[in-house]
């Protein structure tokens, strides 16, 4: 392969069938139990087998899995920072005992891989949130996707791969760590540094990656992430055009662009060790780290999750061991006299510096504000304008929550009106009865298909947005966990208004016009929120109504308002 650098543990692993074998396999695969795989189980089993994950051979067992999170090392002790796991429900685990082989699925039922159980097991989750991301507040993504979207049983075995995850998009950038390493190898590359990125390059990071390639004295990897990243960020099909012209401003023959399907957790430190290792995996001798690399943000109580460097720190105590070099990152400012990028640390007391936060850079892109050449290239800006319109031209939903009788259906409708009087976008009503009827008529009221009830609701609201039309829905929507699904759903796509309509119980009660309270009151109805089922108040919805003493006109011109304060209507 012309590899100069030896993959992690020693050996690169390629955990794919060939010839007949795959045939028989998947003969195979039609008697055996079978798994649906979830996005990020996906892009897990692809990096798998493609052995970007070397060395391991499958989904972490049990001992592989407790030795990760107590000392971030495999049994046989070789160095690995991140646990991966393939999550069950509790009903296909007790179909299934170590010794039997399941078929692993795509979405579309299309055969991937198949594993022989060896470990299955139910971890404990806020163990592993404190031991892996260091808090197990739910602010953190990885915590959250634990928490409310992981199963409960952990299934760990050997894999044999069938066939590669189909990707339609962007073929000729999507490489295996051994094609990567045949790519250096023609082109006699022997230093290679790669840059890790989750976002649009800007002149800032041309700059960095640049100059670091230079000092090294090394070509470039831009090796982006595309598989899950963190919430609300820019979606992979847009970054990756921009990448695309940004490769445009780096020396002929020096740089290289490669798609990593990855599942980012956002775990900071140990997510930094993990990325290199990836990278060596890949055939690369040089890994950039950022100030707070793949850090999440901040905390519940407004506190970054992780320290600036604590990632290079991290890095710097394991690099006898990682065999790749840390190239720290420099952050680069733009100084305006002399109309060039520079390294901050190097820049004179007192000089002017201009610099525009991701922050500024939404506010300019969501108002159609103009963006100087400066900072970014007009080429990527234009990309970027074409998927983040100003929001008077984004889809959103607005997602009344509150219980029976509170009021949320007569507001949504009156605000249907008013936003129809407005024009300019399609408008759906997804209201909580009208749902039930033609969408969810075979569900009953248990939580499990409450919560499902809320998801559909979800999906085909989110759909009404990222096509930029209006969704307006008026579910109970009980559970705090479900709606954040949704939220975490639209929010991508389009803006979110969450209203919670916070009239009283009694309130409630005395509007009953259907007698439901009354009945759930007399144990005639089993379930009913409000009464012997939960209502989970929303903490920090975008707003509150309490239509005791409000007409609906009324609840409805404040929505109103709120939507233009927010700039979805003008």
């Amino acid at each position: 392969m012309g590899a100069f650098k030896k993959p992690h543990g020693g050996e690169l692993k390629n955990l794919y069938l060939t010839g007949q074998a795959v045939e028989a396999e998947k003969t195979r695969a039609r008697d055996i139990p079978s798994w649906d795989l979830s996005m990020r189980q996906l892009c897990d089993l692809e990096m798998l087998l493609n052995g970007a994950f070397s060395p391991l051979e499958g989904f972490m067992g049990v001992a592989d899995y407790n030795a990760v999170l107590e000392n971030m090392r495999l049994v046989d002790g070789v160095l690995w920072p991140m646990p991966i796991t393939l999550d069950v429900t509790e009903k296909f685990a007790d179909s299934v005992e170590p010794g039997v082989r399941i078929a692993l699925r795509d979405h579309e039922g299309v055969l991937i891989a198949t594993m022989d159980v060896e470990s299955s097991f139910c971890p404990d989750k806020k163990a592993e949130a404190l031991a892996v991301f260091g808090s197990a507040d739910e602010a953190h993504p990885a915590v959250r996707y634990l928490n409310d979207q992981a199963n409960d049983v952990y299934l760990g075995g050997r894999l044999y791969g069938v066939e590669a995850p189909n990707h339609y998009d962007f073929k000729h950038l999507r490489d295996s760590p051994a094609q990567v390493r045949e790519r250096f190898a023609k082109l006699g590359w022997r230093r290679v540094v790669a840059f890790q990125t989750r976002n649009p390059m800007h002149r800032a990071h041309q700059e960095l990656t640049f100059r670091a390639a230079k000092e090294m004295e090394a070509n470039l990897l831009i090796h982006p992430v595309v598989g899950m990243t963190k919430p609300g960020d820019v979606d992979h099909f847009t970054r990756v055009r921009c990448y695309e012209q940004v490769l445009h401003h780096y020396p002929d023959q020096t740089t290289m662009l490669s798609l990593l399907p990855l599942a980012m957790r956002m775990a900071g430190p140990r997510e930094a060790l993990w990325h290199a290792l990836i990278r060596k995996n890949y055939g690369c001798t040089h890994f950039i780290v950022g100030r707070d690399h793949a850090g999440p943000g901040v905390d519940s109580n407004g506190k970054p999750f992780y320290g600036p460097y604590d990632a290079q720190e991290l890095m710097q105590s394991y690099a006898d061991e990682l065999d790749i070099t840390m190239v720290p990152f420099k952050n680069m400012v733009y100084v305006e006299d002399r109309a060039e990028y520079q390294p901050q640390d190097e820049v004179a007391e007192g000089t002017e510096i201009l610099q525009i936060s991701g922050t500024e850079l939404r506010r300019r892109l969501r108002e159609g504000l103009e963006i100087p050449e400066w900072f970014s290239f007009p080429e990527v800006i234009a990309e970027l304008r074409k998927t983040h319109p100003p929001r008077y031209r984004q889809g959103f939903t607005v997602f009344f929550t509150g219980l029976s009788g509170s009021g949320k259906s007569t507001i949504a409708n009156a605000l249907m009106v008013k936003l129809l009087e407005l024009g300019g976008r399609q408008i759906t009503l997804l209201d909580g009865d009208i749902v039930r009827k033609n969408l969810s008529s075979e569900l009953g009221f248990s939580k499990e298909h409450r919560d499902l009830n809320i998801l559909r609701i979800g999906y085909v609201a989110s759909e009404i947005t990222k096509n930029g039309g209006i969704a307006l829905c008026a579910p109970i929507a009980p559970y705090s966990a479900t709606r954040r699904l949704v939220r975490d759903l639209i929010e991508p796509l389009g803006g979110f208004l969450e209203v919670h309509v916070a009239t009283p119980l009694e309130v409630c009660e005395s509007r009953d016009r259907k007698g439901l309270y009354a009945k759930a009151r007399a144990g005639l109805i089993k379930g009913f929120t409000g009464i012997d089922d939960p209502y989970e108040d929303p903490d920090d919805p975008e707003m509150r109504i309490d239509t005791t003493n409000l007409t609906p006109d009324l609840a409805a011109h404040r929505i109103v308002i709120k939507l233009e304060s927010m700039g979805f209507i003008r």
